[in-house]
């Protein structure tokens, strides 16, 4: 079967634990800390709720493909545990491919737990586990030459090694949502990926960190990097063609081809859960190129309404819309 989207990157499962104890602080003089969440030291906090479900990167973004009709199918690693069985368990039941999916022996399969305020934006403890023993070897990469598009997330373990092999592919088009370890490499291994991506899509923190890790940049004041177009020039500048980035209840704000495009939020029915809203929009977005003949207005739209309706219920994938409800 040739697949329309194979996602890369991490599946986990996810608890989700809800309190109001937390003090958020401004942090305007660190550029990519800009807020903060505090807890009392030492003390006991109170948890309002919780919940379990199903996230990770290549694991949202297959759901997203599948619910919109496309043929999908999630290329990540996991345990041989009860966790990784009801990860495949939600997979066959979301119409998501599971054969390129890896078993590791032995291993854990991997979780994050979610710690969500009273504004309902949360922070991510992440145990990569089993992701970081992801392999790509010759028998993935003849199948990832087949696929209309890779959609990459975040990697873990050796996660240049597996770079450099996912983006020797040639035939496909590839869409990246980098993870904070690569970010974290900065411009100058960045770089050479970047000009195979054929579309890039970050917030606008990650932004920050990509363009202030470049020397050209590093001087720029905040009036510079505070700029959403002045940011989508300079990761333009590296070579993907369509660039994408978020920025919360700001929108999301787009260039391609010199041309920018803006996208203002869809409102949510109501605001429970933000957890993976990153995931929804950027899969989103290269689903409406495929569905909309490339036209990023159109693709953007969508990308709001999907978020939107994510946001709307609990978990990473549970409102994801469906191919009926566009």
């Amino acid at each position: 079967m040739k697949h329309d989207f194979i996602t890369t990157g991490g599946a986990t499962e996810d608890i989700t634990f809800y309190t109001k104890e937390g003090i958020l602080l401004d942090n305007q003089k660190d550029l990519i800390r800009q807020k903060l969440l505090a807890f009392e030291y030492g003390a006991k906090i109170k948890v309002d709720q919780s919940f379990s479900g199903f996230g990770g990167g290549a694991a949202n973004a297959a759901v997203c493909f599948a619910r919109l009709g496309f043929k999908a199918s999630c290329l990540a690693a996991i345990g041989d545990d009860l966790r990784g069985q009801r990860i495949l368990d939600n997979f066959k039941k979301q119409g998501v491919d599971i054969s390129l999916m890896q078993k590791v022996k032995g291993a854990e399969t991997g979780f994050s737990f979610l710690l969500v305020g009273s504004g309902n934006e949360h922070i991510c403890f992440s145990n990569r586990a089993a992701n970081n023993q992801l392999k790509i070897t010759n028998h993935e990469l003849r199948i990832l030459r087949d696929a209309k598009w890779i959609y990459l997330t975040s990697l873990s373990g050796e996660w240049q090694a597996s770079l450099d092999k996912i983006f020797s592919v040639r035939g496909s088009k590839i869409a990246w949502n980098p993870g904070h370890r690569q970010i974290l490499g900065g411009i100058k291994i960045l770089k050479k990926y970047f000009k195979r991506a054929d579309c890039l899509i970050v917030n606008k923190d990650e932004a920050l960190e990509i363009v202030i890790s470049d020397n050209k940049y590093k001087s720029q004041g905040a009036y510079f990097l505070n700029d959403t177009k002045k940011l989508l020039a300079a990761l333009a500048s590296y070579g993907s063609e369509i660039i994408v980035i978020t920025n919360g209840r700001h929108g999301a704000d787009a260039m391609a081809r010199g041309q920018i495009y803006h996208q203002s939020i869809v409102k949510e029915q109501r605001r429970v859960d933000t957890t993976g809203v990153g995931d929804a929009f950027g899969s989103s977005f290269i689903a409406g190129l495929e569905l909309y003949n490339q036209e990023i207005k159109r693709a953007l739209l969508l990308a709001a309404k999907n978020s939107a309706a994510e946001i709307s219920e609990q978990g990473a994938q549970n409102g994801l819309l469906r191919k009926k409800d566009i």
